[in-house]
């Protein structure tokens, strides 16, 4: 570390991570990343808030020392290097509470020609184009809120990301009009996501890696992830 200051960057994506009124960064990622670095004995260190776009491209330049967790892919390990797995997550669509027979899955979205918007960088754009959606009917944004808002006002029909995201939008600002719809398995797998470090920074990801190893799965971190909505199962 050389003495640089250890920073963590988030999104606003809950129940993983969000700013809190104050500020200050809360959420069950943010949790676990606390208590890990507490285990190492670092009561301190920064947050930044940041988009998904910024995230790995933040990590390569030294701009922060490590990332809320994020799907692990061949693609991304090639920049940074990932901690253990942390959980294990299924894709879901936010829908317009009609459309909810209708568009029960990418499938659905690709039969129907409707429009699918996520936020540009994640792995759901191309699990959305392998099942047939055609491109010019993806739209790519920044975040979640600007999603929500393109399927809230009509310009899109679905947002794809992983289902406990949904929920945990709603969760905080519920919506009558929309509803979460589980990705068929046949059509997305549930996948692994971890923290994400520098490749300069090894051996704190080492000593990390062996702080969750005494966290996660213990009676603090089930406790904890259930109070985020978490079902025994997706961690």
């Amino acid at each position: 570390m050389s003495g640089r200051p250890i920073v963590f960057a988030y999104l606003d994506e809950p129940p993983f991570c969000w700013p809190a009124p104050g500020g200050t960064a809360q959420g069950c990622d943010v949790e676990l990343v606390t208590a890990a670095f507490r285990t190492l004995g670092i009561t301190t260190f920064e947050q930044q808030l940041t988009t998904f776009a910024e995230l790995l491209p933040g990590l390569a330049s030294g701009r922060w020392t490590v990332t809320t967790p994020l799907f692990v892919t061949t693609e991304r390990r090639r920049l940074v290097d990932f901690s253990r797995p942390v959980w294990a997550l299924a894709d879901g669509l936010l829908v317009r509470s009609a459309d909810r027979g209708l568009l029960t899955g990418y499938r659905a979205v690709a039969v129907a020609g409707a429009r699918l918007v996520v936020v540009g960088g994640q792995v759901q754009e191309q699990a959305g184009l392998a099942a047939g959606i055609a491109p010019e009917r993806l739209i790519r944004v920044a975040t979640q809120e600007e999603a929500v808002t393109a399927v809230k006002t009509g310009q899109a029909d679905a947002y794809a990301s992983v289902a406990m995201a949904h929920r945990g939008y709603l969760a905080r600002q519920p919506d009558a009009d929309l509803t979460v719809v589980a990705v068929p398995t046949s059509e997305s797998t549930p996948a692994a996501g971890a923290f994400a470090f520098g490749k300069q920074d090894a051996t704190l990801r080492e000593r990390f890696n062996a702080a969750l190893e005494s966290l996660v799965g213990g009676d603090w971190h089930r406790a904890m992830m259930a109070r985020h909505g978490f079902p025994a199962g997706e961690y």
